[in-house]
């Protein structure tokens, strides 16, 4: 994404972008994620893997609290890497989810549903970002 500078960056700071992009980063890398496991179904001794929701809501929080920083001044809980937050967590296994008798854990109905949720998150957060771009962009072309 591209940062502003100067003048426009309080106004693209005012906006929800800045943390919508970390909601995106998080939902595209948790959808990888979760279509891994469902790709490794049947593979024996594989354990299924997710991202620390909890931890990266809080992390968000309190990106949220410190908003009148710029854009990209999250703190160190918050450092990009790779176009990636890192408040992604840690990926652990599922030890909610029945274990079957080839030591597999991957339950099928609870991956699709928590890849349909995570996509409509996504989905909602690019829509909201989508919004607050056109806004921006009505403001910006109105002031000309």
């Amino acid at each position: 994404m591209i940062r502003p500078t100067g003048q426009f960056r309080a106004i693209f700071n005012g906006t929800t972008v800045p943390v919508l992009e970390q909601v995106v980063n998080f939902d595209e890398a948790r959808q990888a994620l979760l279509a891994g496991n469902i790709a490794n179904f049947d593979t024996p001794m594989y354990q299924a893997r997710d991202l620390d929701i909890g931890t990266f809501k809080h992390k968000l929080a309190l990106a949220i609290e410190r908003k009148n920083k710029p854009p990209g001044a999250f703190g160190p809980e918050y450092p990009l890497k790779n176009g990636r937050s890192s408040a992604q967590g840690v990926v652990w296994p599922e030890d909610h989810q029945i274990l079957y008798h080839d030591k597999n854990n991957v339950g099928m109905e609870f991956q699709v549903t928590e890849m349909a949720k995570n996509n409509m998150e996504f989905n909602t957060a690019l829509s909201i970002m989508r919004h607050q771009m056109l806004l921006l962009q009505t403001a910006i072309s109105e002031r000309v």
